[in-house]
C-alpha cells in the first residue's frame, strides 16, 4: 500500500517538474525568436513585416507545443 502511495507522488512530483520544465523552454525558445528577430529587423528594416508575421507563426508554434507539454504534465499529477 505505501508503495502505491510513494509511486502517485513521484508521478505528482514528475508532472510539476515537466511542466516547469515546458514553461521554461518556452520562454527561452519565445525569447529567443523575439531577440534574432529584432537583430534582422534592426539589419534590414525594408523586410520588418515578413520578419514580423515569421516571428508570430514561429512564437505561436513554440507555444502551442509548450501548452500540450504542460496539460500533459498536468495530466500527470491529476491522473
Amino acid at each position: 500500500m505505501l508503495s502505491l502511495l510513494l509511486a502517485a507522488e513521484v508521478a505528482k512530483l514528475g508532472g510539476a517538474l515537466g511542466a516547469g520544465l515546458a514553461v521554461i523552454g518556452a520562454g527561452l525558445g519565445i525569447g529567443r525568436i523575439g531577440g534574432q528577430a529584432m537583430d534582422a529587423m534592426a539589419r534590414q528594416p525594408e523586410k520588418m513585416g515578413d520578419l514580423r508575421s515569421s516571428m508570430i507563426v514561429a512564437a505561436a508554434l513554440v507555444e502551442g507545443v509548450a501548452f500540450l507539454a504542460v496539460i500533459v504534465a498536468f495530466l500527470a499529477v491529476v491522473m
